[in-house]
């Protein structure tokens, strides 16, 4: 492709991205049900060459790992550490909730056990990039249900480093000596990098914190992306490797990144976003739709129920359950993946889980943004009753 065409169709996606981005601000909602529509219809509409779609493959993932690597900077490593093990109880009940529906749908869908065990990994997974983008455009990043949702989603990533090992083993054929090595590559290398970031991660703080704002950039950046390399080479997800530098890094140079990453950010975010919505072929969404809907509908309601009980348990009020439980809903890049683990197992996985992280990720947002809306009633008090006027004597 010549340099002049692929200027003029990532410009157009781009600048399609923008008038997004304004219209969403005119309705008062997070951009992200309006960038995966916009994919879809760019996949319907309009044929993109190579190199576009090449680029807005390789920027989705990098929107990812910036996704987690912002949220990460908003906490430090105790924080997490202390969140991860109040949370452990709401995690099990996570783990239940969600991967048990899936895993029913796809015997019923006459799916084999192995394609059957990878929809309950899609129906699991909340999609930490669509979850902490709500978190800031609604502005819920100081909330007190937030280290709930964050735990929720760190100890999912937990349960994938184990997980997709195991699943990637047993569809290769592997022996169980092999999948036992793979499991335990993929758990020391969390577990070493936790244990880095929680003991080390002042240090780090101090080596990258240069005058020099573009030094800066380009070194936290470059780590950022090494480490997320790393952790994908190891099986464990490159997004939570990029959280992970983000909980290690604190005080100015945490400030520092955060305002220098932003913009890179909220670009290859939406370019996250709008990936999702190009992969659907509109010809294959017929046959898959009714079992996507009554899948959004049931984990939909169970993921709701975990955040409720888990900010419940912390102590959180109405509003903030409510705002913990549709935050959660949506589910998206690792459900995309786990899906395509499976495609010749089943081929109708693939359209289904597209069409259900479609709508879950359009369904968490809305209803997080109907929060501000129902914010008055939710926390509208009772008026208390008056005493009976006395009468007469």
């Amino acid at each position: 492709m010549e340099l002049g065409q692929l200027f003029l169709e990532l410009g157009g996606v781009i600048f399609l991205l923008a008038l997004v981005g304004r219209a969403a601000g005119r309705l008062g909602i997070t951009p992200i049900p309006l960038y995966l529509l916009a994919g879809i219809g760019l996949g319907a509409f309009m044929s993109l060459g190579n190199a576009p779609e090449e680029f807005i493959h390789t920027g989705a993932e990098i929107g990812a790992v910036l996704l987690l690597f912002t949220l990460g900077l908003e906490y430090t490593s105790e924080e997490l550490s202390n969140n991860m093990k109040a949370n452990r109880q709401i995690g099990i009940i996570d783990l239940a909730l969600n991967f048990t529906p899936g895993l029913i749908a796809g015997f019923l869908l006459g799916f084999t056990p192995m394609a059957a065990v990878l929809l309950g990994g899609v129906t699991y997974l909340t999609s930490s990039g669509i979850a902490s983008k709500i978190l800031r455009d609604l502005g819920r990043l100081g909330n007190r249900e937030t280290p709930v949702i964050l735990a929720v989603c760190v100890i999912e990533d937990v349960v994938m480093a184990a997980y997709l090992p195991v699943v990637a083993a047993l569809l290769i054929g592997g022996t169980l000596v092999a999948v036992g090595v793979n499991l335990l590559v993929a758990l020391a290398a969390f577990g070493l990098a936790f244990f880095l970031a929680l003991r080390y991660g002042h240090v780090l703080s101090r080596v990258m914190n240069v005058p020099s704002d573009e030094a800066l950039l380009l070194g936290v950046l470059g780590l950022v992306l090494v480490v997320a390399g790393v952790a994908d080479q190891l099986k464990v997800s490159a997004a939570i490797g990029a959280f992970l530098v983000g909980i290690a890094l604190s005080g100015e140079v945490a400030d520092r990144a955060r305002r220098q990453i932003e913009p890179l950010r909220d670009l290859f975010a939406a370019v996250f976003f709008v990936f999702f919505g190009l992969q659907l072929n509109l010809a294959e969404v017929p046959p898959v739709l009714l079992p996507a809907v009554l899948l959004t509908l049931i984990t939909g309601a169970t993921k709701f129920a975990v955040g409720w009980i888990g900010a419940g348990r912390a102590g959180v009020q109405i509003r903030g359950r409510f705002r913990a439980g549709t935050t959660l809903i949506p589910r998206g890049e690792f459900s995309i993946l786990i899906a395509g683990l499976g495609l010749g197992l089943a081929p109708s996985l693939g359209p289904l889980a597209a069409v259900y992280v479609l709508l879950t990720a359009i369904l968490g947002p809305v209803l997080s943004r109907f929060d501000a809306q129902l914010a008055p009633l939710l926390d509208r008090k009772k008026p208390e009753k008056q005493a009976p006027a006395p009468g007469p004597t």
